[in-house]
């Protein structure tokens, strides 16, 4: 509950036409005030650097079947989105996902959500606002996908942009608003 409330404080804090948390300057500051802030990772758990190459995350999907992000998409720049069907601003933030999935076709930037959640939550969710892309599961806690992708606070919604070669290009704290989504994710 925590990471949903820091979520929706991301989400004011970068509300209105063209506010500095909004730029990618702005998403640097807030990131690292956060990180300032976040507890350590557990030892072992490799975390994204922005630049680096992604560290494989091994999650099961809706049916189960466990699938390695990057590697299941080789060759296509990802964007991860990061969240739960208990947080407002993801759920806000999912149709303008879905619209900018459904642009991109079979060689444009493949989306893919992790949900922090119960299978049976998401499948809920998905009965009301549905989705195409595909969506993967984990269970949130100190070493959950968006931690290992550079999300210490756990803060959601979480984005990350990831090149076709898989390293880390761009991360997003907070939610997406209509019409911004093919911007940030532009080469």
């Amino acid at each position: 509950m925590a990471a949903g409330a820091l979520g929706a404080l991301a989400s004011l804090l970068t509300a209105g036409p063209g506010p500095l948390l909004r730029s990618e300057l702005g998403q640097r500051l807030l990131g690292r005030s956060l990180a300032l802030t976040a507890p350590a990772p557990p030892a072992g758990v490799a975390v994204a650097e922005r630049g680096a190459p992604l560290p494989p995350l091994e999650l099961p999907d809706l049916d189960g079947r466990r699938v390695t992000v990057p590697a299941a998409w080789a060759g296509r720049p990802l964007l991860i989105n990061v969240w739960a069907s208990w947080c407002g601003p993801c759920l806000e933030e999912m149709p303008e996902l879905q619209r900018y999935a459904a642009s991109q076709g079979e060689t444009g930037v493949q989306v893919v959500g992790i949900a922090l959640d119960e299978a049976a939550n998401v499948r809920d969710f998905l009965l009301r606002v549905p989705v195409s892309y595909p969506l993967l599961l984990d269970t949130p806690g100190p070493a959950d996908a968006g931690v290992r992708l550079g999300n210490p606070r756990g803060v959601l919604p979480y984005s990350v942009l990831v090149s076709a070669d898989g390293r880390l290009l761009k991360q997003r704290i907070g939610p997406f608003v209509p019409g911004e989504l093919a911007t940030w994710a532009a080469p």
